[in-house]
């Protein structure tokens, strides 16, 4: 039996999925239990999980998914064989899903709020469609990224407001956001659409999300069309997927909507999540970006996201948008705890604004678990490194 230490934020109420591989082997589907990774293909003997992603897994749909994990709970508190258990510090992490599209919302009232003060401080600070739709924007699938990898510094037009033209060069205003991803398991047909409460049938489960953003590009770029270069150059997530059946004591009403959505955003169930999101800033906490405050649902972004006919594919992600609550210490952006560069934080006792290279921003987020505990979605991190000549 494997040993899970008491109070542990992996236990049999989380087993959130990875891909992990061992020194000359290949990358094989794992769950991890306590300080453990269990090697799935050997524990179930199927070859799904013998793949280098879980894409193969998910497509298989949420009947599987479930007959999946009653499984592994009931295992689990046997004996497991040896060779298919291995330490987790001692196994390498990979991306867990390819990455078939990726799309980020702006699902905080609070964000959307601040960064309207902050940009048009004179207007409204929400748009006029903010409260009738989940503003998003198509994102880079291909430069979705394992928590640890190095992000480098980039480089692209930016115009500051005191500047005649605009300039070519590094990043000067180097961000992060802190969101929630979720990850679609079950595909759409071209033409269809899913609506609010079918969002457990598609959606598999969900990660953590660094969303690194170079807000002097963004500045420069977005009018008319949004972000660009400014967000295209990484997206950092964790490397478990909690699955959405670990999150069922996690659920809460949403904080209200006003004025009452479009009957295609509307639910029978709603799908608020009570998850508490920590940001640390070189080792040092900075910030408490608390979920349960997001102004739109999970699963009304996916309805709407493909209520044009849009389709969703096996292992889509689609990000919730920074994460922020009502008070400063829960602010999920540099560019909004430091109120645009205007107050500075302190750092290992220095004044900072946004990011330098040799910054690193770790991420972690724990939530109710559906055995009266408490469960981790484990951590995404990243080292800022400098621009490339």
């Amino acid at each position: 039996m494997i040993e899970v230490p008491e109070g542990s934020l992996f236990g049999y109420g989380n087993l959130p999925y990875g891909v992990f591989s061992r020194p000359g082997e290949e990358r094989r589907v794992g769950v991890r239990l306590g300080d453990s990774v269990v090697d799935l293909a050997l524990l179930l003997d199927d070859e799904v999980f013998a793949a280098p992603t879980l894409n193969p897994f998910l497509a298989q749909g949420r009947a599987r998914w479930d007959e999946v994990r009653a499984r592994l709970r009931d295992l689990l508190r046997g004996d497991v064989p040896g060779e298919a258990v291995h330490p987790v510090g001692e196994v390498t992490l990979h991306l867990p899903f390819e990455v078939a599209d990726y799309v980020d919302f702006y699902a905080s009232e609070h964000h959307a709020s601040n960064l309207g003060r902050l940009f048009r401080p004179d207007s409204d600070p929400l748009m006029p469609n903010w409260k009738h739709l989940p503003v998003g924007y198509h994102g880079r699938a291909g430069t979705v990224v394992v928590s640890g990898t190095d992000v480098v510094r980039p480089c692209g037009q930016r115009k500051a407001p005191d500047e005649a033209a605009p300039s070519y060069g590094p990043s000067r205003r180097l961000d992060i956001e802190a969101e929630l991803g979720f990850v679609v398991g079950t595909p759409s047909p071209l033409g269809g659409r899913i609506d609010v409460d079918s969002f457990a049938d598609h959606v598999f489960g969900a990660v953590l999300v660094n969303d690194w953003s170079a807000r002097d590009l963004q500045a420069w770029e977005y009018v008319p069309l949004g972000p660009h270069l400014g967000k295209s150059f990484a997206t950092s997530i964790s490397p478990w997927v909690v699955p959405l059946a670990a999150l069922e004591a996690a659920r809460v009403p949403l904080p209200g909507q006003d004025p009452e959505p479009l009957p295609y955003l509307r639910g029978r169930e709603d799908w608020g999540l009570d998850i508490d999101l920590v940001v640390e800033w070189n080792g040092e906490e900075v910030s408490r970006p608390p979920y349960r405050t997001m102004y739109w649902s999970p699963a009304q972004m996916l309805a709407h996201l493909t209520v044009n006919g849009a389709s969703a594919r096996t292992g889509d992600l689609f990000a919730s948008g920074t994460i922020s609550g009502p008070e400063k210490s829960q602010r999920g952006a540099f560019i909004e705890l430091t109120w645009g560069g205007r107050e500075p934080v302190t750092v290992k006792g220095e004044q900072r604004t946004f990011l330098e290279d040799g910054d690193e921003v770790t991420i972690s987020a724990t939530a109710p678990g559906p055995d009266g505990g408490r469960i981790s979605f484990g951590e995404v991190t990243g080292t800022i490194r400098p621009a490339r000549d």
